[in-house]
């Protein structure tokens, strides 16, 4: 654990404005540590960096003390799940995160830190998901963790919700890599989420303590999500969506990238028809992930079908698209009232949800 004046050193570095990351890595590999950046003489950052930033550097960050005081007794809090301050070049900093272009210098977290060097991979996807694509997240993050995988996703409302809440179910567990300080759960319906995941695997952040929900800080925590883990899954994603942009850094990272294909017809699919179109890898189950990432484990039971289900003619009526109960009448030669009773029952039975617009799908459970 830092020493206070240790924690001093490196958030007088990264607070200080217009040093930012690059500037800072920079300082630290010719000085060695923050210490040791601000005892040096203002000639040597000046013609390391220049004298703006040289007369930057002299200057304590407004605030500081203030900051320094509110880390120190964060950490120090004997309640609930045990809290880290990670820098580079500690042995529990992240070794795939280091790996790639742009490291933070500091990371904060709560909960089970050793899982940042364990085998992770990334489930990412939309906020407003399909009921399918929900079940989807919920089903392959329990798989890959039940394989020994952590999974990381971003505690967001929708697919990122789902995996972390499958994978919390599994061994492996799950990291939560969010955009605002630890002491702010965004959004706050993911605060008991949040809690369970502090309990049970890590919430990660590299802002400092009070640091908002901003809508520049999330895709910029995306680099860390694809950066901790050996691949990405990206769920359910439209054509503009901050998971093709978390796809995008695995792939700079040399990392693999996976997509769940969907319908045609659905805005949520588009993004990962996309990915598969640049080369991601298609996947219809965990297994084609694991074998991808030469993971050995028992092979997952097949997804149940509707014969297996007793030949209920209903849910193979229903296949695996939304469908109007006038379709759904015209395919079995039936009465839509007696349908709707029965999609009824199947609906409250968790096999059919009911959509937007009188739209039935069935709901496909792993």
């Amino acid at each position: 654990m830092l020493e206070r004046e240790e924690l001093a050193g490196w958030l007088r570095l990264i607070e200080t404005p217009q040093i930012g990351l690059e500037h800072g890595r920079r300082l630290l590999a010719a000085f060695g540590s923050p210490e040791a950046v601000f005892a040096a003489p203002t000639a040597a950052h000046r013609s390391l960096l220049g004298p703006a930033l040289a007369e930057a550097l002299s200057r304590p960050p407004d605030a500081l003390d203030t900051l320094l005081d509110a880390t120190w007794r964060w950490l120090q809090a004997a309640d609930g799940a045990p809290r880290h301050v990670i820098v580079l070049g500690d042995p529990a900093y992240p070794q795939l995160l280091l790996q790639t272009a742009d490291p933070p210098l500091l990371l904060y977290a709560i909960g089970r830190a050793e899982l940042l060097n364990a085998p992770c991979i990334a489930v990412v996807g939309s906020r407003n998901p399909t009921p399918q694509g929900a079940e989807n997240a919920r089903a392959f993050a329990r798989s890959l963790g039940d394989a020994g995988l952590t999974v990381v996703s971003g505690l967001a409302m929708g697919i990122d919700a789902a995996a972390h809440e499958g994978a919390l179910d599994a061994p492996g567990s799950t990291i939560a890599v969010v955009g605002t300080g630890l002491d702010v759960v965004y959004p706050k319906r993911n605060l008991a989420l949040a809690r369970r995941i502090a309990s049970q695997g890590l919430v990660l952040s590299e802002y400092a303590l009070g640091m908002p929900s901003m809508p520049g800080n999330f895709p910029r925590r995306n680099r860390i999500i694809a950066g901790l883990s050996r691949g990405t899954l990206v769920v359910e994603a439209a054509l503009e969506s901050g998971s093709l942009i978390t796809a995008r850094l695995a792939v700079e990272a040399g990392r693999d990238v996976f997509a769940i294909p969907g319908s045609i017809h659905s805005p949520q699919s588009r993004g990962c028809h996309a990915l598969i179109k640049q080369g991601a890898k298609l996947v219809d189950g965990a297994i084609d992930i694991l074998e991808e990432l030469h993971i050995r484990t028992a092979s997952p039971s097949p997804v149940p079908t509707g014969q297996d289900r007793g030949g209920d003619l209903l849910l193979d009526a229903l296949g695996h698209e939304p469908v109007t109960l006038d379709a759904l009448a015209a395919r079995l030669g039936e009465a839509p009232a007696e349908l709707s009773a029965r999609l009824l029952e199947l609906e409250l039975a968790g096999e059919v949800v009911r959509l937007p617009g009188q739209l039935f799908q069935r709901l496909v459970r792993s």
